[in-house]
């Protein structure tokens, strides 16, 4: 007797199953997606406009500089009015924390959304590809039609065209990216006249050559195979993240429509394959979601515009999550997802530290360090002096004058101190001060006592700034 061979069926055969369904695409096809017009559309376009702040912000004029400035030179920050330096540098920190929370927190409710309508890939991509269906065709026929006619003057002009477009972006867009470290207005006039510091030369190369390569060539396998925010992003979906997917159970069976023999048999879905001709990877939103699904929803404009044009209902194609589709159960209320709750809270705390640190930024800031060799001196009438490095940085635009006094010392003066000094903007007034004391003014050991240092603006604002530090006094025998 032959022994028949065993079949297990179970949900792990199912997923395996499913598995070879799936198809990445790995650069072996050229992906070229229809242009579907639609609300999903719409919102991109909005989202993608915030990158004009990239590259218009730099000619901001503010107190006649440049409103933003990263000044790495003079290592320090401008926005606006404000100037923040290294030691302003935890708010930097917090306001990084607070983008990649945020990350987080959105991936969690609504997938990769960043992917789809901020990513700086995916915003030049789309740019890259709307120039080229412009000039080459809309749709892969069209373009392999145009690639495959024989060399002419038009289709010359056509290819020499989007190349330099491509090159004019890519160079823009490196241009900009330097203008944010140094004044734009000179950059343009080092930049024509070829006198443009090397590193600017090297940033451009290098921005010219990604952006080009990126979104030209590589576009989506960007995505797929460099990118890690990709991966990274896939592991914090949960049951109740809404991402667009396809209703299998009033999709299927799928079927080409014959509206003189309709089947009542058959599901909404016609299978005209338009949600795979509009996505930008080449995503079928139909197998599930995929590794490639960018979460743009440019399927959700492409099925809606067709179950209009059939008359069936809106969202066979539509945002939603796995616990809706699959489990049947109602959407959880984000307050109740603990991750996300979480994710809130944390955000709320870096933003409250940002917020408190840009409305406590002083005018200039004290530092105070005690010199311990030697620990103090004995004068020969008995009194006794420490030695200090003061230290006080100008964060304002224009100059400053400064005067030091001491508290919490009886009796204690400053040696070697003027009355005022003079500190210019942006500038750091090192001294060296000397406090003197009669024994009979301090207790043996230390003794804790402030440096102030009253700041004085050109518009007479004064502002007052204080710094403990430690006054040494001999121990009793």
């Amino acid at each position: 007797m032959t022994e028949q061979p065993i079949h297990f069926v179970n949900k792990t055969d199912a997923l395996y199953q499913d598995m070879f369904e799936w198809d990445v695409n790995a650069g072996g096809e050229k992906i070229v997606a229809k242009r579907q017009p639609g609300r999903f559309r719409r919102l991109k376009w909005f989202s993608m406009s915030v990158w004009l702040i990239y590259f218009l912000m730099p000619y901001m004029r503010w107190d006649g500089k440049q409103a933003i400035l990263f000044d790495i030179p003079n290592r320090q920050f401008s926005f606006f009015s404000i100037n923040i330096f290294p030691q302003d540098i935890w708010m930097l920190s917090l306001l990084l924390l607070f983008f990649a929370i945020l990350l987080a927190a959105v991936t969690s409710i609504a997938g990769r959304v960043f992917c789809g309508y901020f990513c700086f890939q995916t915003v030049w991509t789309d740019i890259y590809t709307l120039i080229e269906t412009w000039l080459e065709g809309n749709s892969p026929q069209k373009q392999k039609k145009f690639h495959d006619a024989p060399w002419s003057f038009s289709k010359l002009s056509r290819v020499v065209s989007k190349h330099f477009l491509w090159l004019l972006i890519a160079v823009l867009t490196g241009f900009t990216f330097s203008a944010w470290f140094t004044d734009v207005y000179g950059l343009w006039r080092d930049v024509l006249t070829l006198e443009a510091h090397t590193a600017v030369w090297l940033i451009m190369a290098v921005f010219t050559t990604f952006t080009y390569v990126f979104a030209g060539f590589m576009r989506e396998q960007v995505c797929f195979w460099l990118c890690p925010y990709a991966r990274l992003q896939g592991v914090m979906y949960d049951q109740n993240t809404v991402v667009p997917a396809y209703d299998a159970d009033r999709g299927e069976p799928r079927g080409r429509l014959n509206k003189s023999k309709p089947d009542a048999d058959k599901g909404d879905c016609i299978d005209c394959n338009l949600c795979v001709a509009v996505c930008p990877t080449g995503v079928d939103i139909r197998k599930g979601q995929q590794e490639g699904c960018i979460t743009c929803g440019l399927c959700i404009d492409a099925c809606d515009s067709v179950m209009d044009k059939i008359d069936r209902p809106r969202g066979l194609i539509r945002y939603a999550s796995h616990a809706e589709l699959v489990e049947g159960e109602t959407p959880q209320p984000i307050y109740k997802r603990p991750r996300v709750v979480i994710y809130s809270l944390i955000l709320l705390t870096a933003l409250a530290g940002v917020a408190y640190g840009f409305t406590t930024l002083s005018s200039a800031e004290l530092t105070v360090s005690k010199i311990r060799k030697p620990q103090f001196v004995m004068l020969s009438n008995g009194d006794i002096q420490n030695r200090y490095q003061v230290k006080l940085l100008n964060k304002e635009n224009d100059a400053i004058e400064v005067q030091y006094r001491i508290a919490g010392l009886e009796g204690a003066v400053l040696e070697g101190a003027k009355p005022s000094y003079s500190v210019a903007a942006g500038e750091v007034l090192p001294l060296n001060i000397l406090v003197k004391s009669s024994s009979d003014g301090v207790s043996p050991g230390s003794n804790t006592f402030e440096f102030i240092a009253e700041v004085h603006e050109g518009d007479g604002t004064q502002e007052i700034l204080r710094q403990k530090a430690i006054f040494s006094a001999p121990s009793q025998p």
